[in-house]
């Protein structure tokens, strides 16, 4: 008595005439048209790990879309959810990924997680474009600074941010130290419009010791248009394993100190103009 043939083996079989068939540049279609298979989930078990033909992608399908959908069909995404990030058809889509294995279902609750988390993440993009938008219009509103205008900004920046002159311990020299570029670049400005000379400046870097410090004085003496030979040596932070620090990595590069030579005239007109703003500013209407 001839036993019947098993599953698997017919399975088997199966498989590899769809295997060569599409390895002939069969579409899905025609495979199944040619088998008599009208399971679409045994249709691409039969096929998997088969690449299409090319002839069966569309051909003015972009493919970098193609294969972000794929990407996105493998991490379990649905339909709805390819075309929604992409931006093209549900066609599109099955066809791209029709071959990838189907997702398994999600949880509702973490269904309701994911679909919250992308709301949200549209939410930050269209603040970030609003930040974005409000700062651009604040700056072009500033326009051309007068030179009044760049020698107030430098004095409240100087009150703000440089060291002062104490009854106790009379410092009257400028002497200014920032993290920021933009900082040190408005005050070298500054200087400038004053008629300091660069050779009067003392320019070093300050930075904690486990930092990068030849990159970071490159970094410096580019911000100040200077080589680095003209830095003086760098002031070297000790290290307190105990401090959990923030500003570390790549973008941490110190701060840059500078130093005004013979600066006592200038300090105290500095200070002058920064009471005489004061003043202005606060004084009442006759």
């Amino acid at each position: 008595m001839a036993h019947p043939r098993s599953k698997h083996a017919d399975f088997e079989e199966l498989r590899e005439r769809a295997v060569a068939l599409r390895r002939e540049g069969h579409s899905l279609r025609q495979i199944r048209d040619e088998l008599k298979i009208f399971n679409n989930d045994i249709l691409n078990q039969l096929v998997k790990g088969e690449p299409p033909p090319e002839w069966t992608k569309r051909p003015r399908a972009k493919d970098d879309l193609r294969e972000r959908a794929r990407e996105l069909r493998l991490q379990g995404w649905t339909y709805d959810r390819i075309e929604a990030e992409l931006g093209c058809s549900k066609s599109s889509v099955s066809l791209w990924v029709r071959d990838l294995p189907k997702p398994e279902r999600r949880d509702p609750a973490e269904q309701a997680k994911l679909a919250a988390r992308k709301r949200w993440e549209h939410e930050l993009a269209v603040r970030d474009e609003e930040r974005r938008r409000t700062k651009a219009a604040a700056a072009a509103d500033i326009g051309t600074m007068s030179d009044r205008e760049l020698f107030i900004a430098g004095v409240a920046l100087y009150w703000a941010e440089g060291a002062k002159d104490k009854a106790y311990r009379r410092t009257e020299v400028l002497h200014f130290i920032n993290s920021d570029p933009n900082v040190i670049r408005l005050f070298l400005r500054w200087l400038e419009f004053l008629g300091v000379q660069r050779e009067r400046l003392t320019l070093r870097v300050s930075i904690h010791e486990t930092a990068d410090v030849a990159a970071a004085e490159e970094f410096w003496a580019d911000i100040a248009g200077v080589d680095t030979a003209a830095l003086s040596k760098a002031t070297l932070k000790r290290h307190n394993p105990r401090t959990v620090r923030k500003n570390t990595g790549d973008t941490y590069h110190g701060c840059l100190v500078i130093y005004v030579r013979q600066s006592a005239d200038l300090y105290r007109r500095m200070e002058g103009a920064w009471y005489g703003i004061v003043g202005a500013a606060t004084r009442q209407p006759d």
